[in-house]
């Protein structure tokens, strides 16, 4: 294992035994107790994976395919059938919500059990004790008994101890799902600051925008294999046009893919993409803080209703700048049924300069793509003013 590697995966395979025929009464079990019918499933399937040190990746993949199982036998939650897992450095997981708690005790008391099991001695602990307290917002409850916790507060609690142990690799498992939008918020911010730190990352999740906005890399996990991997603004298109073949709406199996920038059920079609700057001119360079209009023409070959018009903005490095749709903003669902075009007005566009990449998209209100448009314009912003950063900031100075 290189020292700059964190996690070596090789060739991992796990299986597990479902067991049938299981009597449910006192009288079957007597009856059928010699019964050991059961269905030896393969869930990991020759999985190799090496992640580096600092490095933030993403699982993907539906449900039942085997990427929270890889995650526990990271966590050594449990352990391979056959190949070889060495994770260099402290672990820390959010596997399961209010796991390791005892139900009985109080948060504080939690806190030091829990914070033990990552490997944490009582010293370490006492001086991160307030820091997670603050972070859990749990001061006026963290002495009462943990069964008396909501799940937020569960949550909270689990996800404040799991980022106070200084651990070298962090493994999440869907858990930011949990608790109100202000605390998930809270949670993402400090996953982005945790890995600037340079704490290698392991998340599980089905929201690819959030792994977009985290990850270096998306690993697909199908059927126990790694079916790809690479930057998730590559694999993610691939993987939504799989799982839009797959979808009982048998519309949704009419899926295009051109050289992986464009998918969709093609039912509303993309004609044109336009970026209008403060004249309304079609242009390709816009100033920094000055309006900006992007308008999309489309052509409607099938009526749909439940429609979500939405764009979004990367830099040209990949750097995911702003993406908003009409469901984020409150707006009704669309009934379309005729052509015609959606539009949005950025009054003050104030991303500095550089060259920009717009991606557009209609879906209907279940996520099922219509025609996500992949890099359908690029346009540059340009300024006289040499700010640094992505965006600039409205600000004053005062000097005393």
């Amino acid at each position: 294992m290189s020292q700059e590697d964190a996690i070596v995966i090789k060739d991992v395979q796990k299986k597990f035994r479902v067991f049938y025929d299981k009597g449910q009464s006192f009288k079957e079990i007597l009856l059928f107790k010699n019964r050991s019918h059961y269905e030896e499933r393969t869930v990991l399937n020759g999985i190799s994976l090496t992640v580096k040190k600092g490095e933030a990746i993403g699982l993907v993949g539906h449900n039942g395919c085997g990427k929270s199982t890889l995650l526990k036998l990271m966590t050594r939650i449990l352990y391979p059938d056959n190949g070889s897992i060495s994770i260099n450095g402290r672990v820390s997981s959010l596997i399961e919500l209010g796991a390791g708690f005892h139900p009985d005790m109080s948060g504080r008391e939690n806190i030091y059990t829990n914070a033990a099991i990552f490997g944490l001695t009582k010293k370490e602990i006492d001086k991160r004790l307030n820091d997670i307290i603050s972070f859990s917002e749990l001061e006026e409850f963290i002495d009462n008994p943990v069964r008396t916790y909501s799940s937020g507060m569960y949550m909270r609690l689990a996800f404040s101890v799991a980022i106070n142990v200084d651990a070298d690799v962090l493994l999440i498992d869907e858990i930011l799902a949990v608790g109100d939008a202000n605390f998930q918020a809270k949670c993402f911010n400090r996953l982005q600051e945790i890995k600037a730190s340079g704490t290698t990352i392991v998340i599980v999740s089905h929201a690819l925008a959030q792994i977009e906005q985290i990850c270096d890399r998306t690993v697909w996990i199908n059927d126990g294999k790694i079916c790809a991997e690479g930057a998730p603004r590559d694999i993610h298109p691939v993987y939504l046009e799989f799982m839009g073949k797959n979808m009982r709406d048998t519309e949704s199996a009419n899926l295009i893919a051109s050289n992986n920038t464009r998918w969709g059920n093609q039912n509303i079609k993309i004609k044109e993409v336009k970026v209008l700057d403060d004249e309304g001119n079609d242009g390709k360079a816009i100033a920094t803080g000055s309006r900006v209009t992007f308008t999309i023409d489309y052509e409607m070959v099938k009526k749909t209703e439940n429609v979500v018009f939405g764009i979004a903005i990367y830099r040209v490095d990949g750097i995911h700048c702003y993406g908003v749709n009409t469901l984020i903003d409150g707006l009704p669902a669309i009934t379309v049924d005729s052509d015609g075009s959606y539009s949005i007005t950025i009054d003050k566009l104030q991303l500095l300069p550089g060259e920009y990449i717009l991606d557009v998209s209609i879906e209907n209100t279940d996520a099922v793509p219509v025609d996500y448009y992949k890099n359908a314009r690029r346009f540059v912003t340009f300024s006289p003013v040499s700010d640094a950063g992505c965006f600039r900031l409205e600000h004053t100075w005062k000097i005393n």
